[in-house]
This record gives structure tokens, sequence and C-alpha cells, in this order.
């Protein structure tokens, strides 16, 4: 006699899956593809949106899609983006897409900023990382536009990056009741079976990413950071000696061409101090760095956050951590081709190549950023409590 009872499918929840975008030029060139292919909704957040040919082909793709009916909104740091005047988004939202300034620029609260970088279409698809919506980072990053990278995104975390961005949009204009709920929202993780979210901010519990960074150096021993503008806490970089007397290996690609040469200056200072231990240090040549890339063993960290004051203490950041060992090979191996473009600081020599004026910026630049810039932030955020 044949059984009547039906077995029930299995739903296999979706996996978020992962594409390293390795360039500038091959993240814009795949998200103004497929703008142009979306069919209800696109968010799109970045810190800097500079006028020029690439900002008209994204505010033409941006506007196609909202005269097929996809509901648009548009996401820019007013300090980012200075040079942009508001008038350049007005045929966008003329035809209904919709527009906002990130914290208008007021004296009170100029520090912060909102420096994430994510594009989420039809809420399938999401970019993060380094680029942001400007001419100089079209290019391979040798021989044409700045050295950058990313991540394309499917699967459930999509829908967080959407949930992310949509809190900030709603409290952009930075009014101080909204600013408090917007402390809140904006430091917290979330996370899947080989992904976590870290979204951070200024406000007491800002110090989510740098306290996941230490814990995850705590117990590295193959530490590549890629970083446009590195000056990190004390506590990550005795993690950062600590994997070398352990017997692990630090290696450091840095700025050799820099589009903020005070974060260059402030990042030589501490050259010496982490050659004694053991750290290498490389500044790549070809063009300016402006990548963000942490791989610690078989732990990778991308998105917008650089390793230095101020994505650690004070911008809206956010950074995707990925446990996935093919992704993070694959980054590897990128970080390897990376360092062919590079100089290696020579510790034997660092001392003396350098002049008693450049050692002089070195301090100065290191005081700016280290202990002027901070003071300065934690003073306005407690005249808007």
């Amino acid at each position: 006699m044949e059984s009547s009872l039906t077995v029930a499918p299995v739903e296999v929840a979706p996996q978020t899956r992962f594409q390293l975008l390795r360039t500038g030029e091959e993240g814009i060139t795949l998200m103004l593809s497929e703008l142009g292919e979306a069919q209800s909704s696109i968010q799109l957040e970045t810190y800097i949106f500079h006028g020029g040919p690439l900002a008209e082909q994204f505010r033409d793709a941006l506007m196609a899609a909202c005269r097929r009916g996809v509901k648009v909104q548009v996401l820019v740091d007013a300090l980012g983006s200075i040079s942009l005047p508001t008038a350049f988004w007005d045929p966008l939202v003329k035809i209904g897409g919709q527009f906002s300034w990130f914290n208008p620029l007021s004296l009170g609260r100029l520090s912060y900023r909102d420096h994430r970088k994510i594009a989420v279409i039809d809420q399938r698809i999401a970019y993060v990382g380094g680029f942001n919506i400007a001419d100089e980072y079209r290019g391979d990053g040798v021989t044409s536009g700045w050295r950058d990278l990313g991540l394309r995104l499917t699967g459930p975390i999509v829908k967080e990056l959407a949930q992310s961005f949509d809190s900030f949009f709603a409290r952009a204009d930075f009014k101080i009741s909204r600013l408090q709920r917007l402390r809140k929202a904006a430091n917290k993780i979330t996370e899947g079976p080989d992904w976590k979210l870290l979204v951070s901010g200024p406000g007491r519990h800002h110090g989510e990413l740098r306290r996941t960074l230490g814990q995850d150096l705590s117990r590295a021993h193959s530490v590549k950071i890629i970083c446009a503008y590195f000056l990190p806490t004390w506590r990550l970089r005795k993690e950062l000696l600590r994997v070398c007397k352990r017997g692990g290996k630090v290696q450091l690609i840095l700025a050799g061409k820099s589009d903020v040469p005070l974060t260059q200056f402030a990042a030589r200072r501490l050259y010496r101090m982490l050659m004694r231990s053991g750290v290498e240090i490389y500044e790549y040549q070809p063009q300016i760095l402006h990548a963000k890339l942490f791989i610690f063993d078989d732990i990778l960290y991308v998105g917008s956050a650089n390793l230095d004051v101020r994505s650690l203490h004070i911008n809206y950041e956010l950074v995707v951590r990925v446990t996935e060992p093919a992704l993070a090979a694959e980054t590897r191996e990128m970080f390897d081709q990376d360092l062919q473009h590079c100089r290696r600081i020579d510790p034997r020599t660092w001392r003396s190549a350098r002049s008693l004026w450049g050692k002089i910026k070195e301090d100065w630049a290191y005081f700016v950023l280290a202990k002027v810039d901070p003071y300065l932030a934690g003073r306005q955020i407690r005249l808007l409590r």
C-alpha cells in the first residue's frame, strides 16, 4: 500500500555572493550598466560626486531609470561634494527623483561626514567600496586613474544595505533630534553565515568597527593591508606589532602619491616604529592610492573606512567583513600584484632618507590629525547633545 504522505520541499536560504571589483573602472562600468537595467529602485549614497563627464553619465542613467518608473534616491555628503551645485540635481528632481545633501554645511557640526559609498539596485544588487563618483576613479590604477577597489554583492546582505541607506536618507538634514537617532542607528553590526556588515559613526557606541578589527588582528598570522590614509589607533598599532612578535607577517601598502598630503606625512611618522618590529611597508607608485582592503588570514574587510583616526572615530562609515577562503585567496593574489608596483621602505635607510624639515612636517601632520581633529569633533558632538 502506497503512503499518502508528501514531503514538503526544503527551502534553502539564499546565499550572499561576493564579486571582487579590482579597479574603480571595473566597479563604475558595471554599476552604470546595472543602473540601466533597474526596474524598481535605485539608492545611491556617496561622499564625493564631482561634476564632469562621469557625473553626467550617472545623472543621465538615474533620469532614464526615473522615467521608466524606478524610484531613485540619491544621498551625497555636503562637504565631500562642496564643489557640486544643488542645481546639478534639478533635472532629476523635476521628473520625480529624490536628492538630499547629508549634513548640510554648518560650522557647529562640520566634522561629521558621511564617508560611505553604497549603491543598491532593485534591492537585489549592491556595490560597496572606496570609489566615489568622479572622473579620477576611471582607469586601472596603474596606467591611469586612482587605484581603488570594491565589492558587488547579491543575497540577504543587500536588504541590510538598503535599510541602512533608508535610515541615513531619512535623517540627512542632521537636525538635532534626528542626530540622536542617527547616532544610535549608525553603530551596529548585522551578520550572516559568512559576512558582517559594520556600520559605524560618532557617538557613545562608535567603537564596533575598531573592536572587530582588533579582535581579528589578535588572532591573525598573515596581515595584508592596502590603505589610502593610515593612522590607526594605539591599540590597533599594538595588535599589528604583536602579529610580528608571534611569528606572523604584516605587509602594508600605503600611499606613495596621495590626494591629501597631510595624511601621508602623518602615516610616515609611524614607519620607523612599525618597521623596528618587522612590519613590511610599501608605497604604491604609479597613481594616487585610494583603496581600502584589510586581509587577516582568510578574513577580509572592504568598504569606505580607512585605518585612520577619522574613519575609526569621526566619520560615518560602512564596511563588509567577509569570511570566504576563495575570495580571500583572490584578494591576496591581487595584493601581491600590487606589490609589484610598490617601492619597499628600507628600515636601514629610512631615518637618514628624510630631511629635518620632512620630520617636522610629519610631527605637525600627526598632531593635527591624531589630536586636533578628534578634539574639535568631540567638542562639536558635545554641543549637539
